[in-house]
């Protein structure tokens, strides 16, 4: 299956620590080898990257791993595809705009059945069953909500939402608007967050490490969300199925 990387943080940062690791893990140290993608969010704007081919070897992995683009919210997906060809319209992340913002989607699983679409004015332009249920999800909040909701209510509206879905298959997923991050737990995806006192962390796919206690302030704080836990040094904090988090500041809710 695929995997997926998120960051939230308090202040703008650069993700390229935790990018050098993950994209290794496209067709290098891993075999999620079949197109990947980046997406970050800047004020009201996002900038994405989408490439088909692997992350290890993308020409334009390179151009995003020698450019340190900083943002508070980052979503990134290496793929494996189960569902869909290699193609850059069922490259992950997804955008859409609903109540005049960028969402950005992620997943990571199977979905063998797919909720229905008719009606909606979300539609899937690849043939994923990921951006299928992007869509999906955004036509019922789009149905509940005139406009975006509070957080806690936001956040509670996606546990509902993702309950169905996780029923009939995997169904990890990163969602931002770029306020917060949201990340749900079907099968695999862990959390970390650095903040002061900062240390050495050490990647496990490349002989890498950072010191971040001298690239950061005493009011830094990074969440970062994975798949598999990209450092080797760090405590790690799996989280559990059917659990959601809204991880905002750096910091879960």
């Amino acid at each position: 299956m695929c995997q997926l990387l998120g960051m939230n943080c308090n202040v703008p940062t650069d993700i390229m620590f935790s990018f050098e690791g993950f994209r290794r893990r496209g067709g290098l140290t891993d075999h999620h080898a079949d197109g990947w993608g980046i997406a970050f969010f800047e004020g009201d704007g996002c900038r994405m990257f989408l490439d088909y081919l692997p992350s290890a070897s993308s020409p334009i992995a390179d151009l995003v791993r020698a450019y340190p683009i900083k943002s508070t919210n980052v979503i990134a997906h290496i793929r494996k595809a189960t569902q869909g060809q290699i193609s850059l319209a069922n490259t992950h992340p997804f955008r859409r705009e609903l109540w005049g913002r960028y969402w950005i989607f992620a997943h990571n699983g199977n979905l063998p059945e797919r909720p229905d679409l008719a009606g909606s004015r979300f539609l899937p332009v690849g043939s994923t069953d990921s951006e299928h249920a992007f869509c999906w999800i955004l036509s019922e909040l789009a149905q509940r909500f005139a406009s975006c909701p509070p957080l806690p209510v936001l956040k509670q509206a996606l546990a509902e939402l993702a309950t169905p879905l996780m029923a009939v298959g995997t169904f990890n997923f990163l969602l931002s608007d770029g306020r917060a991050l949201f990340a749900h737990c079907s099968t695999d995806l862990h959390y970390l967050v650095r903040k002061a006192p900062f240390t050495l962390a050490h990647l496990n796919d490349t002989d890498v490490s950072v010191d971040f206690s001298q690239v950061t302030t005493q009011n830094d704080r990074v969440a970062v969300i994975a798949t598999q836990p990209l450092t080797d040094n760090e405590t790690w904090t799996k989280m559990q199925p059917g659990e959601l988090l809204c991880f905002v500041d750096g910091m879960p809710e």
